[in-house]
């Protein structure tokens, strides 16, 4: 514990010199910037892009709109920005809006600091405490952001044209932090032109009182570009008065989504044992979303949210957990029969581009898989190589598969047709090699024979027919 000072002078004894929230944030960051510490930890694929955006205005003593759509990061970097405050800041005792004990700004913190002098008392309020976060909502009013007369003051005796009776909102408490408002489009117009003064000359006035509060306040906000389905907008002359505008964006390669998944999707589950996933399956699911996010018959003015490619990891995970516990398979392996279960966690993940019936999300994500199949098969093969595989299935084979069956199921059955066995076990080999020396192998095999088979109806080379759980495939 490090003992601070207790008093105004105290606090004078120890050299401690006040400055604004956004130099201290600048200096900060040049502290981290020059010892190579992390700004963003877990933000990956912002690097070369969004990252230095943010640096830039942070540098430059801005204050910040994150503009994009859903699913970006925006409020979970907004949120880490606190980690630019200093550990601790001191504020006079009592005092609604943290008032510097050097340069105090309340009618009570100057009241203190002009009776007591260097007796004043001084608390210590540490960085997390000077974030303060609203979620801007149409019925948000300019009370609750700046400030109101309040009449329970005024009842106990305080003159209405006393600085007293003030009740002062989000923004004033926020003094000497960071303020962010969420989803600014959401405030009403009228709101938005109430934080013009906040940003350009930095001060409050409430209910006409002739007072004058200077405040000391790093403003940042989150939005989603205007174009969005029917959300309002932010009004011109408040874009202007914001420093920074930093766009975000989805993960621009596949490889950087399936980290971000990793690194947020909940898959150690401590009450069972660990799922093991092939890599091919996590690239699957995250080419499901970029395909989403690119298919005609999704708005894309909304976006398809990295949540969706979280949410679908999950099931696809949970699904081979509950194949293993019903079928009692020592090691749950992930499979492509694992992503019919996919709807449930990307429905209302997808907003349609145009009125549509009952049911045609889920037809749609259906397509969107096997144009994910295809396209993560065409990353690595050549289906001219499986000629062999598709003569078997000539010569009237048939192949009938479920994601209720266990491995050695899927792979006795798989090893009826050799040539499709033969190019499981190359494939495999040719991926992850070392799942094949593992005691996941059979359920690996068997992810990749369904795999190929998928990929072969995909390019049109086989037939498939799905009833009742279960997947039959010929020609």
């Amino acid at each position: 514990m490090i003992e601070r000072p207790g008093t105004l002078g105290e606090l004078r004894a120890s050299g401690y010199r006040s400055r604004s929230v956004k130099q201290e944030m600048r200096a900060n960051l040049i502290r981290r910037l020059r010892d190579g510490e992390p700004l963003f930890p877990g933000i990956v694929g912002y690097e070369e892009t969004v990252l230095p955006e943010i640096i830039n205005g942070v540098l430059s003593l801005h204050d910040l709109l994150f503009l994009g759509l859903r699913g970006q990061g925006k409020t979970r970097m907004l949120r880490m920005l606190v980690q630019l405050l200093d550990e601790a800041i001191p504020v006079v005792a009592g005092s609604e809006i943290r008032d510097d004990p050097f340069h105090p700004l309340s009618r009570y913190a100057r009241q203190q600091v002009a009776a007591l002098g260097d007796a004043c008392p001084i608390d210590w309020v540490g960085r997390e405490d000077r974030y303060l976060e609203k979620l801007a909502t149409p019925d948000v009013t300019i009370a609750d952001l700046i400030g109101e007369i309040d009449l329970v003051k005024h009842a106990e005796g305080r003159h209405l044209s006393s600085e007293d009776v003030l009740h002062f909102g989000l923004i004033p408490r926020s003094h000497r932090g960071i303020f962010c408002m969420n989803e600014l489009p959401d405030l009403s117009p009228r709101i938005q032109v109430g934080l013009f003064n906040v940003l350009e000359e930095r001060d409050v006035q409430i209910r006409g009182f002739p007072v004058r509060l200077e405040l000391d306040v790093c403003m940042v906000f989150s939005a989603n570009p205007e174009d969005y389905t029917n959300r309002g907008r932010i009004v011109t002359p408040l874009k202007d008065r914001i420093g920074s505008v930093v766009r975000t964006h989805y993960p621009l390669t596949r490889d950087l989504g399936i980290r971000i998944t990793d690194e947020n999707a909940w898959t150690r589950r401590d009450d069972s044992s660990p799922v093991v996933v092939p890599h091919l399956i996590k690239e699957v699911v995250e080419e499901v979303s970029r395909l989403a996010r690119t298919s005609p018959h999704v708005n894309q003015a909304s976006g398809v949210s990295v949540r969706m490619s979280i949410a679908n990891f999950e099931n696809v995970v949970s699904n081979a957990e509950r194949r293993a516990l019903v079928a009692g398979e020592a090691v749950p392996v992930a499979r492509i029969a694992d992503l019919v279960h996919l709807a449930p966690s990307s429905r209302g993940k997808l907003e349609l581009s145009m009125a549509e019936d009952p049911g045609q999300e889920d037809e749609l994500l259906k397509r969107i898989i096997s144009e994910a199949i295809k396209t993560v098969f065409d990353a690595h093969f050549n289906p001219k190589q499986f000629r062999n595989v598709v003569e078997q299935f000539e010569n009237n084979q048939r192949l009938e598969v479920a994601d209720s069956m266990t491995a050695d199921e899927i792979w006795t059955c798989v090893r009826a047709l050799p040539a499709l066995a033969k190019h499981a076990e190359e494939m495999a080999g040719r991926l992850e090699p070392a799942l094949l020396d593992s005691p996941a192998r059979a359920g690996y095999l068997a992810g990749i024979a369904e795999f190929l088979l998928e990929a072969l109806h995909s390019h049109n080379r086989l037939n498939r027919t799905a009833k009742a759980g279960k997947t039959a495939f010929g020609v």
